[in-house]
């Protein structure tokens, strides 16, 4: 196992984390389906392997991830980074959803109840709250650090100029300061390389992949002949857009590499992710060990520089305007005499 740095910090957490979202059961039982004992299973093959990286939120399952993970992790938690979320709704109230003062001190109460522990390494808003100021919300962050409640903080499924504009009010106001950036990011969803990736590289925010497999797409075992059936996950849970014909003739090539290194298409996706020099680490969420066996292989795979590259031009993503204006525009005078 390979571990980094996330983000501009002291924490080191490993280059696979593990994604604890299936623990449970509720109403989305393609998603929310693994059971005490299995989970047990699933947590200590992955330290075994060397992950030290946990991922859960307060809304998987109702807070059954969250109580799952605190009760297999207890004997371990000095070892372990945890890493929770909060902002979506967690019961009928009206104030039981979102980034505000109010709602953030409870989210991260009740948390630390179920994760029955004293503090979460790190703790991510996971996603934006348009009717709360995102000064109310960055200085409710600031004050749990400041409580020893949380050790660092970050965001999720944040555009970005948002988080460009949040890191300036931690610095302006001494505030603690994101340190992660978890986003969906996946051969076939390639979107945050037009801002976020470059805001992130400039700012120092380590950045975490949830979906790295495009909600399972990307494990090859889907087919243009399978896709609909009804018990695919894919069928009731088909969160992430893409074109899926585009998708599977890139599956064609991405086949064509597992087979050249006798690997998974999994593992070439994700192998391929962790070539990328921006990312810190990619969640591998399982709930079979089969499905944690095969991701944990890509820790063997090392993909050439050519099929790297193959691959990044493949899905490469239409430039936007006005990155597309600015890179036609640069100087080549200058860029030639500074190569």
């Amino acid at each position: 196992m390979k571990y980094a740095q996330l983000g501009n910090s002291g924490l080191l957490v490993s280059k696979l984390a593990f994604g604890a979202m299936t623990f449970g059961s509720g109403n989305v039982p393609s998603v929310y389906k693994v059971e005490l004992d299995q989970a047990q299973k699933l947590v200590d093959r992955a330290i075994d392997a060397g992950i030290n990286f946990f991922d859960t939120a307060d809304g998987y399952a109702d807070g059954q991830s969250e109580e799952m993970l605190g009760r297999l992790l207890k004997a371990r938690r000095q070892e372990t980074v945890i890493a929770t979320k909060a902002g979506f709704r967690v019961g009928k109230g009206l104030v039981q959803a979102g980034l505000s003062r109010k709602h953030l001190f409870a989210a991260c109460e009740a948390s630390l109840t179920r994760l029955n522990t004293d503090y979460i390494d790190l703790y991510i808003v996971h996603k934006t709250d348009p009717f709360t100021p995102l000064q109310e919300t960055l200085e409710a962050l600031n004050d749990l650090v400041r409580q020893g409640k949380v050790r660092y903080i970050g965001y999720s499924n944040w555009p970005a100029w948002m988080a460009a504009q949040a890191v300036q009010l931690q610095r302006e106001r001494g505030w603690a300061t994101f340190i992660n950036g978890q986003m969906y990011y996946s051969l076939i969803g390639r979107d945050i390389e037009h801002d976020s990736v470059p805001f992130m590289n400039n700012n120092g925010v380590g950045l975490t992949v949830w979906s790295p497999l495009a909600g399972g797409f990307l494990s090859g075992k889907y087919t243009r002949d399978n896709l609909k059936d009804p018990d695919n996950r894919l069928s009731g849970f088909d969160l992430l857009p893409h074109d899926k014909e585009w998708g599977f003739s890139v599956l064609d090539t991405v086949r064509d590499i597992a087979h050249s290194h006798n690997a998974t298409p999994a593992q070439v996706s994700l192998a391929w992710l962790l070539a990328q020099s921006h990312v810190s680490s990619v969640l591998v969420g399982s709930s079979k060990i089969a499905q944690l066996e095969d991701n944990l292989k890509v820790a063997e795979l090392k993909l050439t520089t050519e099929e790297v590259a193959l691959l990044e031009q493949l899905t490469r993503p239409t430039p936007l305007y006005p990155n597309w204006f600015s890179a036609m525009m640069i100087d080549s005078v200058v860029a030639k005499a500074l190569k």
